[in-house]
């Protein structure tokens, strides 16, 4: 038996309880394997509480990092012993568990386990933001809001590195400075400024070319008068509700603005595109182009403080979840 955080019922923190579970053997065309750490991601959030439904009962996470145990009929690109992470893949907080092989990818020398289950999921989607969604080129402008999370000190990082001019927004100057630190040319405080009048400013009026915004309601409109005129505004994220636009006209009213809703699940179907974007994100970190930022880790069995404090916005970075 090995240890899971399994929630039965959707709703707050409290509803992540560590149980035992019989993991079992690999089936065909799966790998069974050990973790040695855990990431956290803000969508973890949005299933737990029932905001993107699974099927209860059901084991949290996304994303992990470990060794393989055991293979299953027919695995032929893996075998005991070897170093593998995942991302975007529900029933990640356990100590052990199984996995399609085509759903990991190999871990190169240089990445550690926490590294990996810090950037897959928050890397991979940066990967897609910055080089999918939008093909993001050297001397555009981008605002990206909670430049101070996890994804966020990944993406303004690789922006930067491509040229562009990024403005991040946060909610307290130690948020800030870290932010700067991590890519960001421009910093707002959300909290004590108006960051449309901001970056109207930074841009000489102008707005930007692009909005990346995980925020969701409370910041949406706002965004949407970030933009110059046929700007894209890429909502990917509901930290503070859902957002709906009741009149879709408003889009042409700001500017024949575009917008889109992406997701890794639509990104990644298939297994080479899957691995060459985890391939590419161990890739930049090996050249320095991203550096990892660890905020915050927790044991396994406090899964639901991880939850409390991220819902709390007190967490910075990445957080990681150790079995």
């Amino acid at each position: 038996m090995s240890k899971a955080i399994v929630v039965r019922a959707t709703g707050g923190p409290e509803v992540l309880r560590l149980e035992d579970r019989d993991v079992g053997d690999p089936g065909p065309g799966e790998i069974k394997i050990r973790q040695h750490a855990i990431g956290f991601n803000f969508v973890d959030t949005y299933q737990r509480s029932g905001l993107y439904r699974r099927d209860l009962p059901f084991v949290a996470g996304n994303e992990g990092a470990g060794e393989i145990t055991a293979v299953g009929y027919g695995v032929t690109d893996f075998q005991v012993g070897d170093r593998v992470a995942y991302q975007g893949q529900p029933g990640a907080y356990a100590e052990e568990r199984l996995l399609p092989e085509g759903r990991a990818a190999h871990l190169p020398d240089g990445i550690d386990y926490e590294t990996a289950a810090a950037i897959g999921l928050k890397g991979a989607t940066a990967y897609y933001l910055l080089f999918l969604t939008y093909r993001l080129k050297a001397e555009e402008t981008i605002l990206f809001h909670a430049a101070a999370g996890g994804l966020g000190l990944i993406a303004c990082q690789w922006a930067h590195a491509l040229g562009a001019r990024v403005i991040g927004t946060a909610g307290s100057e130690e948020k800030l400075a870290l932010a700067r630190a991590h890519g960001c040319d421009e910093v707002i405080n959300y909290r004590t400024e108006n960051f449309v009048d901001r970056v109207r400013q930074l841009t000489g009026g102008q707005g930007v070319d692009v909005v990346y915004d995980g925020v969701g309601k409370d910041t949406f409109l706002g965004s949407l008068d970030c933009l110059r005129p046929r700007g894209l505004m890429v909502s990917l994220g509901n930290a503070s509700g859902p957002v709906s636009i009741p009149n879709l006209g408003i889009l042409s009213e700001k500017g024949s603005l575009y917008l889109t809703r992406p997701t890794g699940a639509t990104y990644w179907r298939k297994t080479e595109d899957y691995r060459d974007a985890l391939a590419a994100v161990y890739d930049a970190v090996l050249k320095g182009i991203i550096t990892v930022s660890i905020g915050h880790r927790y044991a396994l069995a406090d899964a639901a403080e991880a939850h409390r404090a991220a819902e709390a916005r007190e967490t910075m970075g990445s957080v990681v979840l150790v079995p």
